[in-house]
């Protein structure tokens, strides 16, 4: 897909300030000695990392059954049919329960982050014994989104698939793209086209460093060159699932004026 400039809808500016692009203040003594590829793993300088101001608790209630009646009638009380799993090498694995989350809550988180990085960020899940924050609680966990499916026509949210991640945990993510430096990129300057290749890129994330996005850096690419999956900048205890000479991106350089007239 070719965009010409600009490119705001792929930048993302406002997720800044939800997702917070914005580096920790961390000195260098506070990783000296300390081996960014061996737990506790931790966000370094420099990267990305969720901003706690914007963390959120996802309320459920249990539900005691499945099936197409059970998740109607859920629908229909302003509730959405969930599962949370155990992770196994990154995969939903045993310990399933079901439950019910407010269908509002998904949808506001859903439409204010994006899907895609709502699937990239790790919430508290409550789960209570009666109506959402009310009885007695019955798990607290923290949980990455796995699935979410919308409705085709309203986007209403109609099911999620959490899995529960400890910090022991490994979970594959698909890892939103935020592309910057768009205005120094001497290609784009030329006048040349942006043409995106990948938004997300999939990786085994430790749990306690999962990146709420990548930044992908434009500002040195010309005409005719390109940035593969080994070009991105994340944390060394991240495992890419994918090809390193996968492309994601790419400049390409526009017709000349005569052979625009001469088609």
């Amino acid at each position: 897909m070719l965009l010409r400039r600009p490119l705001q809808t792929f930048t993302l500016p406002l997720l800044r300030r939800h997702l917070s692009a914005a580096e920790a203040v961390v000195s260098p003594a506070d990783h000296h000695g300390a081996d960014p590829l061996s737990p506790p793993y931790d966000y370094l300088p420099g990267h990305p990392r969720p901003n706690p101001k914007h963390d959120e608790v996802i309320l459920a209630v249990p539900r005691v059954s499945s099936g197409r009646h059970v998740a109607a009638k859920e629908r229909k009380a302003g509730r959405v049919p969930a599962i949370v799993f155990e992770q196994e090498n990154g995969q939903e694995g045993g310990n399933k329960r079901l439950v019910s989350v407010q269908s509002k809550q998904i949808r506001k988180l859903v439409d204010h982050l994006g899907r895609s990085f709502f699937l990239s960020r790790l919430f508290r899940l409550q789960v209570w014994s009666e109506h959402a924050g009310q009885g007695e609680l019955v798990e607290s966990v923290r949980v990455l989104p796995r699935k979410v499916h919308l409705h085709a026509g309203t986007d209403e949210p109609l099911n999620v698939t959490f899995m529960r991640a400890p910090s022991s945990a490994l979970l594959k993510i698909d890892v939103p793209l935020m592309f910057i430096g768009e205005d120094a990129s001497p290609g784009l300057r030329k006048g040349a086209y942006f043409n995106t290749i990948k938004r997300t890129v999939k990786y085994l994330c430790p749990a306690d460093i999962v990146p709420p996005y990548i930044e992908v850096d434009l500002s040195e690419l010309d005409v005719g060159q390109k940035l593969l999956t080994r070009d991105l900048k994340v944390h060394p205890a991240l495992k890419l699932l994918l090809s390193p000479d996968q492309p994601i991106c790419s400049i390409i350089g526009s017709r000349a004026p005569e052979q625009k007239k001469g088609k």
